[in-house]
């Protein structure tokens, strides 16, 4: 584990294997052991770095902040470790933290993969969620509505668990006011109107199953980007590098390959 310092806020991250730099950015309340899985296996072909997000897993918890900063401490931790240009992938809440980083700064994003993605949205897509469903999430908290409310959100209910499990039995949870803030910080982004900027080859994938950021919203993202491809799993929900691993990685390994 290692940390560098983004605007005043320590953040942390890991660095495994050797080659060509490859990013991953991790989900809403997640952290970097949520692809620890993926690591086992890119760490033989690339220079994997896992980032911690600010305001989660090991790194500092500012009382605010945005997803502008999110992004920057992405651009802050490529100068930090001299990367000039890297393979960047995100899920969920990273792959708008990814979308923002190759609308910013085109020329240091190789290739773009984004999972489980919007372009936009008022909220975070569980505080939307929540709003949908809250005559039944009524008196819950945080924790309680998302288990009321997995299953609208993956397709494996039983290996997301275990993953998510796995994940937070090596970095504590967030507080109640740690979630609220990191929600708050995806409050009403639109990249819609600058996708066209990303001059990296993308590839998009959704969950048919995924009723945070179902595939529409993918399709959409991906239409907007100028050289993407879109891809639907179609055993998976939110969660397709959980839900269909062996199919994920095929994908990511085969899109990272190709000149």
């Amino acid at each position: 584990m290692s940390t560098f310092t983004s605007n005043g806020t320590i953040l942390t991250y890991e660095e495994h294997g050797t080659g060509e730099p490859f990013v991953l950015l991790h989900g809403l309340t997640g952290n970097r052991h949520m692809f620890e899985e993926e690591v086992k296996i890119f760490k033989k072909y690339f220079r994997t770095i896992v980032l911690d997000a600010r305001g989660h897993g090991d790194s500092e918890k500012p009382s605010s902040y945005t997803l502008d900063d999110h992004v920057a401490d992405v651009l802050r931790l490529l100068d930090h470790l001299k990367i000039e240009e890297t393979h960047l992938l995100g899920v969920s809440m990273g792959s708008y933290i990814a979308q923002g980083v190759a609308i910013a700064s085109p020329e240091r994003v190789k290739k773009l993969m984004l999972v489980a993605t919007k372009s936009q949205g008022k909220t975070s897509s569980m505080e939307a969620l929540f709003e949908k469903h809250a005559d039944d999430l009524e008196g819950l908290d945080f924790s309680e509505k998302v288990l009321k409310v997995s299953p609208y959100i993956f397709h494996d209910l039983g290996a997301v668990g275990k993953w998510s499990y796995k994940a937070g039995q090596q970095t504590p949870s967030l507080t109640p006011k740690e979630v609220s803030v990191a929600n708050e910080a995806l409050e009403g982004f639109d990249f819609s109107e600058d996708l066209y900027r990303i001059t990296a080859e993308t590839l998009v994938i959704s969950g048919v199953h995924d009723g945070l950021n179902p595939p529409d919203v993918g399709r959409e993202t991906a239409r907007l980007i100028p050289n993407a491809t879109f891809v639907e799993f179609n055993q998976s929900g939110h969660a397709p590098n959980v839900e269909q691993p062996l199919l994920f990685l095929d994908f990511i390994l085969e899109f990272v390959d190709q000149k």
